[in-house]
């Protein structure tokens, strides 16, 4: 039987990997051997994902994580590439633009393995952020390039890739069917809503972890305050990445809202069902968003998700404290329609397939 190993380290892999891990045991045509680097390592940010998503448990537990880009990249290489020649996959499958995904893309091009990349041709145009180099360098170095967007094809096309040895296909989004296929179930999986006693209450999602945003204290402290602002009006929730966690008590930010553990994935459902809107500086959380029709504030510059700018879902805000109330208000007061369909039809389905294609 064919193989292939999926490289994942983050909580938005382990959210796309369970749709593509679902269709392989269904139809039980090939081998999916799951390599956890261990970049996320938080039980509530790794293994809960596992348990409730019903994604097999990963045979390699590399437990890497806390490092700088650098180190944590390089040893992700090299442990990597160790499984890689034991197991003598077909092809390798990679997500996103995480440091696990350029160490996996990286072992497997230097074994001459195929290289497939979910979520190919995304760009933020801000070389600033560690995802941005990521995500070109895969996508140079990959055989097969899946793109979630017409955009991501654009970008591809304006980079030349017509012209490199590669398959660039636009499949979809495959969060798209993560949310559908775990929105249904989420309700009877989840007491979060009652656990916070949040029913019929008005409530804002917020999440913060970038390093842009938790490592710079006056942009933590400027979007700390225009959440602080938007609690007189409505609750405020913000489940605490570690990361942000030591931001706050480092810079002393107080904040006024309510401070929770980071949410496993069916919490996260019930929560994004009923809350009136999203403030996050996740690339994942804002399509999470529209598959769920709130209305999302991008508290960063710019976002690879630039359709849902374009068709009024969402906003960018920086981390300017005005922009911020400013689009709250304008959301509480005009709901967008979500009369459009951004991110294709059974987008998993099409990555199999792609997939099956590339190792027969």
């Amino acid at each position: 039987m064919k193989k292939i190993i999926s490289i994942l380290g983050a909580r938005p892999q382990f959210i796309k990997a369970a749709v593509l891990s679902r269709i392989i045991r269904e139809k039980n045509e090939f081998e999916e051997v799951i390599v956890h680097t261990g970049q996320h390592f938080d039980a509530n940010m790794s293994d809960v994902f596992f348990e409730e998503m019903e994604i097999p448990r990963p045979k390699y537990n590399l437990d890497i994580h806390s490092l700088t880009h650098g180190a944590m990249t390089g040893q992700m290489l090299e442990k990597i590439e160790t499984i890689l020649i034991e197991e003598g996959p077909d092809a390798v499958v990679v997500y996103g633009d995480t440091n696990s995904t350029l160490a996996g893309a990286l072992a497997a091009k230097k074994l001459g393995l195929k290289l497939v990349h979910v979520e190919s041709g995304l760009r933020s145009f801000n070389m600033a952020m560690p995802e941005e180099v990521n995500r070109i360098l895969t996508d140079r170095i990959s055989d097969l390039l899946l793109c979630p967007t017409g955009m991501a094809m654009v970008n591809l096309r304006a980079e030349g890739f017509d012209h490199f040895p590669c398959k660039v296909v636009q499949c979809g989004d495959i969060m798209k069917d993560s949310v559908q296929y775990y929105g249904q179930l989420s309700s009877s999986r989840s007491g979060i809503i009652r656990k916070l006693n949040l029913q019929d209450k008005c409530f804002v999602l917020a999440t913060l972890h970038r390093q842009e945003n938790t490592e710079d204290p006056l942009k933590l402290n400027s979007i700390i305050g225009a959440l602080n602002a938007l609690t007189e009006d409505c609750e405020v929730i913000l489940p605490l990445h570690p990361r942000t966690k030591g931001a706050l008590g480092q810079f002393s930010i107080d904040f006024k809202g309510t401070l929770i553990d980071p949410l496993g994935y069916f919490d996260m459902l019930e929560i994004l069902k009923h809350c009136r809107m999203v403030v996050t500086d996740s690339g994942g959380l804002q399509k999470e968003a529209f598959f769920n029709k709130k209305p999302c504030i991008i508290v960063r510059d710019e976002t690879e998700w630039v359709e849902l700018i374009e068709h009024g879902y969402a906003r960018t805000c920086g981390s300017n404290q005005d922009k911020i109330i400013e689009a709250y208000r304008f959301f509480t007061n005009h709901a967008p329609l979500y009369d459009q369909h951004l991110y294709g039809e059974n987008p998993g389905e099409s990555i199999y397939r792609e997939i099956h294609e590339i190792i027969h």
